[in-house]
């Protein structure tokens, strides 16, 4: 069992977190709504956009595990932890699925787009009264001809205000339950399509979320990604890739937000002293590192299962989701304890790690979801 990077991996990764660095530093990190189109082409520019999607239209052609260590590379450089986690969106949660259940022509459509960030896309599959109960959609698909006619709301979408396709989910065949629900792929541009401004968040401001509604949306048939039916099929593959890989953007915002406490425990003085040389604070540092390491190589191994197509990768990506954003919700707490009165001012930019860090315990499916996964993968 090899536990190292390759030579290629770490080189890339540190030219990528330098890159990150540069262009969205700590001056441009909290936007007063969300990022524009320039800084997700900047993203794209850096291969964000298209990190596992297939080389021949225009992606990275990566792995999962490589996909994970990008965003971690990314989500350590980028002080916008809110573009980070709206381009991993559009990668995994819609992205990955146009690319593994769209016909060849929509693939051909839409994937170059994607890749380069020129089509921003949503994943509209939350509703009011189905959020974690992703089976019981009141949105409905209707065929009519060679078109689905739409009809519904979704509550919650990320990047929804500024996209330009819709990955999203209805069902078709109502006696069915999760096994009558379809999945498509949806251009903004069709009629019957409404989308809110952006919601007011507690954090990832550099993501715009809202609402999208369907009234009587004609959707070609040849949009929908899989077969009828096989909707609830394609969300668990894309939650697959999102579980395992989008966790990984906060991997790199934790090692940054250590080397940070690292360095201000060093300089900062108290009673004659630096504060590293209390206990009380290094043994909380100690800490931060041991939920981080736990959590990056439960998030690694995830993503290695992943590659392999191996049965138990389901479990360990909800093993590392949640090791993950526990680790980073309570990192950024002692990230706050640490920095004193200074942490809680926004212009240290130590509080915005820990709102950034609270959504990771409800997004992909909340940490008691996950832990519901982990009691029936061990037949409880």
């Amino acid at each position: 069992m090899d536990f190292d990077l390759t030579n290629d991996q770490r080189k890339a990764c540190a030219a990528l977190r330098e890159a990150a660095r540069d262009l969205f530093d700590e001056a441009a990190a909290a936007p007063a709504e969300y990022r524009d189109r320039d800084a997700w082409r900047s993203a794209a520019g850096l291969g964000m956009a298209g990190l596992c999607l297939p080389r021949e239209f225009g992606g990275g052609g990566l792995g999962a595990l490589d996909t994970a260590l990008r965003l971690e590379a990314f989500g350590a450089g980028c002080a916008d932890t809110g573009l980070v986690f709206a381009l991993a969106a559009h990668l995994l949660a819609c992205a990955v699925p146009v690319s593994a259940f769209a016909s060849d022509a929509t693939r051909k459509d839409l994937l170059p787009g994607m890749s380069s960030a020129e089509l921003i896309a949503a994943n509209a599959m939350t509703e009011d009264e189905a959020g974690s109960d992703v089976g019981r959609l009141a949105t409905t698909a209707v065929l009519d001809g060679d078109a689905y006619v739409l009809d519904g709301v979704k509550s919650f979408a990320s990047n929804a205000p500024i996209a330009d396709v819709f990955v999203t989910y209805a069902t078709t065949d109502t006696s069915l339950g999760f096994l009558g629900i379809s999945a498509f792929a949806v251009p903004r541009d069709l009629p019957g399509i409404t989308v809110s401004a952006p919601m007011a968040k507690m954090g990832l401001h550099g993501c715009a979320a809202g609402r999208v509604e369907f009234h009587g949306c004609r959707v070609p048939a040849r949009l929908r990604l899989g077969a009828e039916g096989q909707g609830s099929a394609v969300f668990q593959y894309s939650m697959g890739w999102e579980r395992a890989c989008l966790p990984a953007l906060y991997l790199g915002v934790m090692e940054e937000q250590l080397e940070r406490c690292v360095a201000h425990a060093r300089t900062r003085r108290q009673f004659g002293h630096p504060i590293a040389e209390f206990q009380a604070v290094s043994h909380r540092l100690a800490a931060m590192r041991q939920r981080l390491e736990g959590a990056r190589w439960l998030l690694y191994r995830a993503c290695w299962l992943l590659d392999r197509d191996r049965e138990e990768q389901v479990a360990a990506a909800a093993l590392a989701k949640t090791a993950v954003s526990e680790a980073a919700v309570a990192n950024s707490l002692d990230a706050v304890q640490v920095f004193g009165g200074s942490g809680y001012l926004a212009a240290t930019g130590i509080e915005r790690n820990l709102r950034d860090s609270v959504p990771a315990a409800i997004f992909s499916g909340t940490t008691e979801m996950q832990r519901e996964i982990l009691v029936r993968k061990a037949g409880l």
